[in-house]
């Protein structure tokens, strides 16, 4: 089983801004889809309860909380980053988010697709945990630039953490 995880960063490594995005890029959503697709998704409640359509289709969608009594239909539910990498069904898994379960979860990372968008927001309130960037080699990048639907200029990177 490989771990990855997925996230949209800002030039700061900011997230999110009161449980949303930071903003709506198109290129990225589709990029997202078609990374994630057939495979284990593993987020925390909120990150789940944000999406306009839940689950997430054609994926196995794997939501960590705390709430013993929280369900949901088509979500395999558990309670901890352990029981979620134990109930995935795919070879690959995908940590989606937020912020407590990629910091929880980036030491298990094995890759990690980056979107960093070339742009800060001052009311970001979520960020990507720190990491050392030595531990992690750059595999590929492909940069885009903004136009009539993405509004910013963003790369697309993939880094594979280091043998030791």
């Amino acid at each position: 089983m490989s771990v990855h995880a997925i996230v949209a960063v800002a030039s700061d490594w900011a997230i999110g801004r009161q449980g949303e995005l930071l903003c709506h890029l198109p290129a990225d959503m589709k990029h997202f889809k078609e990374v994630t697709m057939g495979h284990s998704i593993v987020m925390g409640r909120k990150t789940f309860e944000s999406f306009p359509r839940r689950p997430l289709p054609g994926r196995q969608n794997i939501v960590i909380t705390r709430n013993r009594q929280w369900q949901y239909p088509g979500v395999t539910v558990v309670h901890s980053v352990e029981e979620a990498i134990a109930a995935a069904e795919t070879e690959d898994v995908f940590i989606i988010g937020g912020a407590d379960v990629y910091a929880q979860t980036l030491p298990l990372v094995e890759v990690l697709h980056l979107t960093v968008i070339h742009a800060r927001w001052a009311c970001a309130d979520a960020y990507f945990p720190t990491f050392d960037m030595t531990e992690w080699q750059e595999v590929e990048r492909e940069h885009h630039t903004s136009d009539h639907r993405n509004a910013y200029e963003f790369d697309f990177i993939t880094l594979k953490r280091r043998q030791p």
